[in-house]
């Protein structure tokens, strides 16, 4: 570890408190950044023994506030921005200016990857894409094809399935079968975005996932899951491009069986609503179907890949699964999402990524080792016909 290193984690909110409670309690020199104290001393009163971890108030808003901010980071420090995606850059910014690293849980989007030049030039890294998903289940992804690439049956002509599906659900199914912790909006949203995936050796285009909802079994459950977004990008991503008989590439959502039936209604809404309209829906869905102080959640991640030869016959098959369960500050979203960041936080610290921007990381042994901090950590990994 980078001896005298500070780490400032920006964002005290629900997906937060774990991760950072851990990185406080086995490493100290952590600072929580918020707008508001409350939840910060919560966290704040959670770390254990000896270690300490401290509270600073930032508004990127404010210019005073940022000012104080930037005065107390220092060149070779660690930034965790986990507030909302469209602020990372605003956060980049400001780690480039102070020749910090920056650690976040979203996506690369086309601001951030224009900052990798920058990073580079200043011996930086920009790391994203550290939370659940996207994060565990690309740590899942890399594991398992490179566990194909040592059983020796990639780039042989074989037809190869891949399937990634993660989805966050109530522990406890109830009629709706969902609930959730942020404004709807955006799961609403998600679901107007038309998916592309391969499936039976060809591109396919979905423009309504509730169209192409289909049944996974995980651990003799039954769930239900639909393509998400754009799955092709990542045939490359994940290596397998030069698989010349892919089947099956998908990058999905995972809900509970039933989900397809009790949404019906949310379907037809979504089908013709306007961004009002889905504001509307939104506000009625957070009133109605929110989880309630304490409650517990669940999150459920399966990825898998098969191969067959030229009759069909299943010649290699892995997977990897996560199913947990939280509540409170601990939330298995919380769990899930901030454990990861803190894992990426430690790899930071000890050089393991070169400068620039990175969408996580694609070294298998790398990701090994980042699963067994994960299951170290308490999370709840099972892996078929692969070892860890």
């Amino acid at each position: 570890m980078a001896e005298g290193k500070h780490i400032h984690w920006i964002g005290a909110g629900l997906a937060s408190g774990p991760g950072l409670v851990a990185l406080a309690a086995e490493l100290g020199n952590v600072t929580v950044w918020d707008m508001a104290d409350t939840r910060a001393k919560m966290l704040q009163s959670q770390v254990p023994g000896d270690k300490t971890l401290d509270i600073g108030t930032l508004d990127l808003s404010d210019d005073v506030s940022v000012r104080a901010f930037k005065e107390r980071i220092n060149t070779g420090d660690v930034i965790v921005s986990m507030l909302p995606a469209a602020l990372h850059v605003v956060v980049a910014e400001i780690a480039l200016e102070a020749g910090t690293h920056l650690v976040t849980s979203s996506y690369v989007d086309a601001p951030m990857a224009a900052l990798d030049a920058q990073a580079k030039a200043k011996g930086l890294a920009f790391v994203n894409e550290v939370g659940l998903d996207p994060g565990i289940d690309h740590l899942f992804a890399h594991v398992l094809i490179g566990a194909a690439r040592e059983a020796d049956v990639l780039g042989k002509g074989h037809e190869i399935d891949f399937v990634s599906h993660c989805g966050g659900v109530p522990a406890e199914k109830t009629d709706f079968t969902y609930k959730f912790s942020w404004t709807p909006f955006g799961v609403l949203k998600a679901l107007t975005n038309p998916a592309r995936c391969i499936e039976n050796g060809a591109e396919k285009v979905t423009d309504k996932v509730w169209h192409a909802v289909s049944e996974l079994d995980v651990g003799g459950e039954t769930f239900e899951v639909y393509p998400n977004r754009n799955s092709i990008p990542y045939i490359e991503e994940y290596g397998l491009d030069g698989e010349e008989n892919l089947q099956t590439f998908v990058r999905g959502t995972l809900r509970l069986a039933g989900w397809k039936d009790a949404w019906a209604d949310i379907f037809t809404q979504v089908e013709t609503a306007d961004i009002s309209s889905l504001k509307a829906l939104s506000e009625q869905l957070s009133r109605n179907h929110s989880y309630a102080e304490g409650e517990k959640d669940r999150v459920v991640l399966y990825v898998a890949l098969n191969a067959r030869d030229k009759d069909g016959q299943d010649i290699w098959s892995a997977s990897l699964a996560l199913d947990e369960v939280g509540s409170g500050w601990q939330t298995a979203m919380a769990r899930t999402v901030s454990f990861t960041v803190a894992e990426a936080v430690k790899a930071v610290l000890r050089g393991t990524f070169a400068p620039g921007v990175h969408a996580a990381l694609t070294d298998s042994g790398v990701a090994k080792h980042w699963l067994r901090g994960l299951k170290d950590a308490g999370l709840n990994i099972r892996a078929e016909n692969i070892k860890l």
